[in-house]
Order: C-alpha cells, then structure tokens, then sequence
C-alpha cells in the first residue's frame, strides 16, 4: 500500500527484489505534482519542483545532498544495478548521486550511472549520462554530458555535447570572467528559501519522514 499517491515503493523486481519506500528527510520539501519511487534518499532542505520525476526502481540508491534542487520536469533514473552501473561517493555505491547545493535546473535528465558533484549547476534541458560532473561546475542549458568525467571547476557552453574524455579534458576552466559563475548560489538560496516556505505553509500529505524498510 501506498503511503500517499507521488510517494512510494517500487515493485519487487529480479533487479531489485526488495522494495523500498524513499527516505525523504522532515526538512525537504516534495512538490504533490512530482513523484519520488523506490530506494532515493532526499536530505536536509531539498526542494523538488512539480513534474520531478526521481525513480529508484531500477538502478538504486538514489541520493540528493542537502540544500540540492531538482526543479520543475527533471528526470533522475539509473541503468539496472546488477550490471555494474553504479558510481562511488565516499565509499558507498549509488546509481545517482547529487551532492550539496547543487542545482538541477528545468527539464534536466540525470540517468545513471551518474555522480553530480557539491555546488555544480545542471542547466534546462541538459543531459548527464554514465558521467561524473564534478564540484563547482556548471553544464550549460541543452548541453550534453556522456560517458565521460569532467573535472572540478569546468564548464560545459549551451548545447555542446561532451562525449570523449578529451573532449571532457579541454573543457573551459570557471574563471572570476565567467557570467555564469555565481548563478549555482543564487538559485540554490532561492530554492532552499522555497522549499522552507512551502513546508510551512502548504498541508503535508506525507509524514515527516520516511526510512527504507522492507514491505
């Protein structure tokens, strides 16, 4: 049975025969228009937007640091677990991992195995597959980021597609020029602000907090 109607386990699969119910932390904040499937872990003051889509139901865990946002139609999903498809983030396994204060911006698809690295912005309608973007980054709106790893501090410019590790290597480095260099911080203050506001001001339609447990 499900806990509320966007919240809630995944089936029981060959791939992921235990079924999980999402941990979802009292201070994170899920639009009812989004939905959050399966084995994901939401922490401190995230902010998921409506027509979010985090899908746990085939490549798991999922996991979104504190202060994180993933906004209006993004889509995080990963490739089945049993084959191999995950990342490492201090020495634990994730199909997708988000770190702290980092922004999914509108329309973004993350699809693991990804790892998103603390303070990078993923711009609209951007796209990250079998890659790890690291720390301080920003992918540019439409851009696109495959099977590759790009470094702390690069940027990837509107509507390019990163698909060789060469590529990834010759990526621009974020200077104090750069125009969108202080965008992450200030989308990141406005989302933890509204998720705040939302949870004190709109109805909960699910319990404070939930924690992984068979069912």
């Amino acid at each position: 049975m499900n806990p509320v109607n966007n919240i809630y386990a995944n089936p029981a699969t060959t791939f992921l025969p235990v079924r999980y119910i999402p941990n979802i932390n009292p201070t994170a904040f899920v639009h009812n228009n989004a939905s959050v499937i399966g084995n994901a872990v939401l922490t401190e003051n995230v902010h998921v937007a409506p027509f979010a889509s985090i899908r746990g139901d085939e490549g798991s865990p999922i996991y979104i640091g504190k202060n994180s946002n993933v906004q209006d139609g993004v889509i995080i999903h990963g490739l089945e677990t049993n084959h191999g498809n995950q990342v490492e983030a201090f020495g634990n396994k994730f199909s997708v991992y988000i770190g702290e204060n980092t922004s999914l911006a509108h329309q973004a698809q993350v699809h693991g195995p990804a790892k998103i690295g603390n303070n990078t912005f993923i711009g609209m309608q951007s796209f990250v597959f079998k890659s790890e973007v690291g720390n301080n980054c920003v992918i540019e709106p439409g851009a696109k980021v495959i099977d590759v790893k790009v470094a702390d501090g690069r940027y990837v410019p509107a509507g390019d597609v990163i698909k060789t590790q060469e590529q990834a290597d010759k990526l621009p480095v974020i200077t104090p020029e750069y125009k969108n260099g202080a965008l992450n911080g200030e989308v990141v203050k406005v989302n933890k602000e509204l998720a705040t506001g939302y949870k004190n001001e709109l109805p909960q339609s699910y319990p404070a907090n939930y924690y992984f447990r068979n069912i």
